[in-house]
């Protein structure tokens, strides 16, 4: 008789209880192994958690944090599906699922592909974004009925997925509806976060979820587009420049400098540094030109100057510069900075003379215009 009441008690539950040890569950059934519950068992639901008690797939009753006693008085709903119109003593089956309340921080998200904005400076751009999330179950029934069912154990990996679509997908149509320059873009991150919890916030409630926070922490341009953007921001911190046509000269000119075993190339790179340093910039057309002869000496072999060549030096500011050979000279013209009353001298001469007075450079300003009339 008595192994028979120990075998009995061994077969009631009357402890319910769960210790959540993961830090992704969402839902979890509790293991009955098809014991039954004892009447007047112990429930305790924790901080941070809910019970679920369903009854043949239909939801009955629902606990907050606390600890009860499981009678007829707290287990109204499970009373009447059971007909139990006039209490009970005796054990019982249900399915019990704890559910996580907790809030779940460091869910990413990002876009699926880039979003297609048009853009007043840039045209149309492609633009991605990417950040994360935070959720919790705000809806015990309908997160159960809908989404979880009677998983043993639901975690986040197996709904991060399609809520990680949702805020991609949406985030398309709000970028554009701000009207912002793309450049503006990633300092109106925290905005984009509030519009896109406010738009989406309906869907992740229709699943039972409440989405309490999104983050968007980047937002992705096009590489030709981050260069354009370095561009006119190295054109700012250079100042003289007034023109982007004028700084692509001046970075060509730099490339031919560099490029080995080119005295061409060395030239113009004294020719443009004599160009800066004495603040003298030239026009577009002069700009131009000058970008046209760089582009020249980086795809041409041009031999070393003979030693014959004449090599001149150039007064600026009152101080001298050079000496420049012709082909040097012929850049510094092109870009304005040698003119026809710049003084001049080489070994030979007497005295320095104007530049448009030495017949040896006659040649450079052959397609100059003289210096109008007084």
């Amino acid at each position: 008789m008595i192994d028979w009441v120990k075998k009995l008690t061994g077969e009631l539950i009357d402890i319910i209880e769960w210790l959540d040890d993961s830090s992704n569950t969402l839902v979890y059934r509790y293991e009955r192994n098809n014991n039954e519950i004892k009447y007047g068992a112990k429930l305790t639901v924790r901080e941070g958690q809910m019970a679920v008690f369903i009854n043949e797939g239909q939801m009955a009753d629902v606990y907050k944090p606390g600890m009860y006693t499981l009678t007829t008085q707290n287990m109204p709903i499970l009373s009447t599906l059971k007909g139990w119109k006039y209490g009970f003593e005796s054990p019982f089956k249900a399915e019990v699922y704890f559910v996580n309340t907790r809030k779940f921080t460091d869910l990413k998200w990002g876009t699926p592909g880039p979003s297609t904005m048009r853009d007043k400076e840039f045209g149309i751009v492609r633009v991605t974004s990417f950040g994360i999330y935070s959720i919790r179950i705000k809806d015990p029934g309908i997160f159960i009925k809908d989404i979880s069912g009677t998983e043993g154990r639901f975690t986040t990996e197996q709904i991060q997925e399609n809520l990680r679509g949702k805020i991609g997908m949406r985030i398309k149509e709000v970028m554009p509806e701000l009207g912002l320059a793309v450049i503006d873009l990633e300092a109106k991150v925290s905005v984009l976060g509030t519009m896109l919890r406010e738009r989406i916030s309906s869907d992740f409630e229709a699943m039972g979820l409440e989405l309490v926070e999104v983050q968007v922490q980047d937002i992705g341009l096009p590489e030709e587009v981050e260069k354009a953007i370095d561009k006119r921001g190295a054109i700012a911190a250079i100042g003289n420049m007034q023109a982007y046509t004028q700084y692509e000269t001046a970075s060509a000119i730099h490339d031919a400098a560099t490029t080995p075993n080119s005295a061409a190339g060395a030239g113009m790179g004294l020719g443009a540094g004599f160009a800066m340093g004495g603040g003298m910039v030239g026009q577009m057309a002069g700009a131009t030109g000058a970008m046209n002869t760089a582009a020249a000496a980086q795809t041409s072999a041009v031999p070393p100057p003979l030693p014959a060549q004449a090599m001149f030096h150039v007064a600026v500011g009152g101080a001298q510069a050079g000496p420049f050979d012709m082909d040097a000279l012929q850049t510094q013209v092109n870009a304005g900075t040698l003119k026809r009353d710049v003084l001049v001298w080489k070994a030979g001469m007497a005295q320095w003379t104007k530049a448009g007075d030495v017949s040896e450079l006659a040649d450079l300003f052959a397609n100059l215009p003289p210096p109008l009339p007084t």
